[in-house]
């Protein structure tokens, strides 16, 4: 079992046994975040829906953002990822949301981050951001260690 997998499977084991739920928005990481919780069994017992939030119309479709919203804020920040783990878990009902938002690579984002930049948010009873500089451009690798990234932030928020 990889890293991703064992890691979502103690996240997993945590919410099922406080009977709790979880929502993920993510970005940079295209899925990984949700498939890794999914992979795990019983995942309908906890996971109640996401979704990959990679453009604008995804935002507004999907997070159910707009431009008021977006004020004052930019994409691929700490703010954001934490807007979008709350829209996650209002929009689902859930207990947690969770959220990741970067530049995998090769190249940097538009907002001027390099490649490897990513930020994750987890919204609950806890808050919590944090911002993960990889300083690596390969796209594989970054969406990977950002996927980690998010499930330890929420690995870590549970324990407390």
């Amino acid at each position: 079992m990889g890293r991703l997998e064992s890691m979502a499977a103690e996240i997993g084991a945590v919410l099922k046994g406080r009977q709790q739920t979880i929502a993920v928005f993510e970005s940079s990481t295209g899925g990984l975040v949700s498939a890794a919780l999914l992979a795990v069994p019983g995942a309908s017992r906890y996971y109640l829906g996401g979704g990959v939030i990679y453009t604008q119309q995804a935002r507004h479709a999907l997070a159910r953002l707009g431009e008021e919203d977006m004020r004052g804020l930019r994409s691929s920040s700490e703010p954001y990822a934490q807007l979008l783990a709350g829209q996650a878990r209002h929009i689902f009902g859930a207990d947690w949301g969770i959220a990741e938002t970067g530049a995998a690579g090769p190249d940097g984002n538009r907002y001027g981050d390099a490649p490897g930049h990513s930020c994750l948010a987890v919204s609950g009873t806890i808050d919590a951001a944090e911002t993960l500089e990889t300083g690596g451009s390969n796209r594989e690798i970054n969406m990977r260690r950002f996927a980690e990234a998010a499930l330890d932030l929420m690995h870590r928020t549970l324990a407390l």
